[in-house]
């Protein structure tokens, strides 16, 4: 969820990050009719939950493969991680059971924070450590533990719940597996795809996808009020 840098110059970068947009569009889209209309609709199973988690997915690797090209990693790692704790303060007024603690753009901010860290690693110990992420993830998930300081690591408490949570544990390890790959792909940063010209609303989206990102839940909402008030 990167903005105006380098990899924001490489097409299928940003076509892949466009993708991710349109499928959180319409993920949101069946968690507001949900949530808010009553529709007997299932995210938290099946295809729709798998279709959210897609999306996730793909904004995460591709910022991991976006931090291998981008300058001023660290700025950007700072500036997402603020939106993310302006939402954790706007959703504790909405919903103070359900708040956003350590939501995906808590996660994208760290994640581009301690990047330049690991930044002169090759893609195979960047693999390394995308698994052992993964494997502290899966580890996390099966303990209950009475801190809440641990909660951005996968570690909850019994009664934790929350409208939002990317852990670092096991995503840190998507992320350094979308680093591999870009340390791997773009070793020239240019196109692998040159002669492809890919729509540009999708290339708009991926430009500005931390924008839409942040507005787009709001709009969502009037656009469903809207449709409502019409029937």
């Amino acid at each position: 969820m990167l903005n105006k840098n380098t990899a924001s110059r490489i097409g299928e970068i940003d076509a892949l990050r466009g993708m991710a947009i349109i499928l959180m569009v319409i993920f949101h889209t069946i968690v507001d009719l949900r949530d808010f209309y009553h529709y007997q609709v299932d995210y938290h199973n099946g295809f729709w939950y798998y279709l959210g988690k897609l999306s996730a997915s793909l904004f995460i690797f591709v910022s991991g493969l976006s931090a291998t090209l981008a300058t001023a990693t660290f700025s950007r790692g700072i500036r997402i991680f603020a939106c993310g704790l302006a939402l954790t303060v706007i959703t504790w007024f909405y919903s103070p059971d359900w708040y956003i603690r350590f939501g995906i753009l808590h996660f994208l901010g760290i994640s581009l924070l301690t990047y330049p860290l690991l930044n002169k690693q090759m893609p195979g110990p960047l693999l390394g450590l995308a698994f052992i992420a993964a494997m502290l993830g899966y580890w996390a998930t099966r303990q209950v533990v009475p801190w809440s300081f641990l909660i951005p690591f996968g570690f909850l408490p019994a009664d934790f719940q929350t409208i939002d949570y990317y852990p670092l544990f096991p995503w840190y390890g998507l992320f350094l597996l979308g680093a591999a790959a870009g340390k791997q792909l773009y070793k020239t940063g240019t196109s692998l795809l040159p002669g492809i010209a890919f729509p540009r609303s999708l290339t708009f989206l991926g430009r500005h996808s931390l924008t839409v990102y942040l507005v787009h839940q709001p709009l969502l909402l009037l656009w469903l009020y809207i449709l409502h008030q019409l029937k």
